[in-house]
């Protein structure tokens, strides 16, 4: 063996930058900072009388609470990823040692803080969001175990939760039913789209004993559950806007869960495989849903 060869083999004490971020994942940031500007478009408060709050509130969304929540989840999941992703920056070693758990905390210390700044509502929510973070992923409580409690969990945090986080900041108080109603909504629709994520660690979740979805029901039953779980909150607020004299906002979502019907039967043909595809396609049409209806709410106001 060279020498060269042997370092290669010498165990890391300090964690590689780039693993780092990826170990936060910035592309799952994305769903919460879009929700929590959601809530904020729905306040009906001009954005522009507290740009700090809108700024600030994306950010602890996204790459703080959401980040942390990765961080956590992959110091928690490093022995089923090392079955089905072993080059993840934990199992691969480029997180070294306790590196992830540490990560993990002061990401959670840095949440809190920045809570802190946006008032009594957006602190409370924020000590929501890291405890269904560590709730997830965390033994004892460990919901990622469950095919209908952790994906329902995740739905509500990174929709629900951020939503009605934007619009209680801007508006200093709890907003209305209507908004709650929508929030929630999104929240729960976003539960199909958690059971569609499940499939890519399928094989590992099974050897592990985490019960999801695509494991207790099979990838076809799972899919096809996860389009009614989907598609079901969509048409109920279609109903709601229409109810509440919002025809075009109404006719705009209903356009959209129209294409993700069309790519829903690319799914269903092919649910293991297809998944990853859907995810990158089909959930676009449904955040883009998401912002009609904070709009029509804004009108509401």
């Amino acid at each position: 063996m060279t020498i060269a060869s042997a370092s290669h083999h010498v165990p890391r004490r300090w964690p590689e930058p780039r693993a780092a971020l990826t170990l936060i994942k910035p592309i799952t940031w994305f769903p919460p900072m879009w929700a929590y500007l959601c809530g904020a478009v729905s306040a009906g408060v001009p954005l522009s009388s507290a740009p700090g709050l809108v700024i600030l509130g994306i950010f602890l969304a996204g790459p703080v609470v959401c980040g942390m929540s990765q961080a956590a989840n992959d110091w928690c999941d490093r022995h089923v990823d090392a079955i089905n992703e072993p080059d993840r920056p934990i199992p691969s070693g480029r997180i070294p040692g306790r590196w992830g758990l540490w990560i993990a905390l002061a990401m959670t210390v840095l949440s809190l803080v920045i809570g802190w700044f946006l008032g009594p509502w957006g602190f409370a929510a924020t000590i929501l969001g890291v405890l269904a973070a560590w709730a997830y992923s965390a033994e004892p409580v460990r919901l990622k175990r469950s095919g209908w409690w952790g994906p329902g969990l995740v739905g509500l945090s990174y929709e629900t939760l951020p939503w009605f986080t934007g619009a209680a900041v801007l508006t200093l108080g709890a907003p209305g039913w209507e908004i709650v109603t929508i929030a929630l909504l999104y929240g729960i629709g976003a539960h199909g789209i958690m059971t569609l994520n499940d499939f890519k660690a399928l094989e590992g979740d099974r050897q592990m004993g985490v019960n999801s979805l695509p494991v207790t029901l099979g990838p076809e039953r799972a899919a096809r559950l996860a389009c009614w779980v989907m598609s079901v909150p969509q048409v109920a607020v279609i109903g709601l806007l229409l109810f509440w004299g919002k025809p075009l906002h109404a006719a705009g979502i209903a356009a959209l869960l129209i294409a993700q019907f069309a790519a829903m039967r690319v799914l269903l043909r092919d649910p293991k495989g297809k998944a990853p595809w859907y995810n990158g396609t089909g959930i676009v049409l449904y955040i883009s849903g998401m912002i009609v209806a904070a709009f029509a709410l804004r009108g509401l106001g």
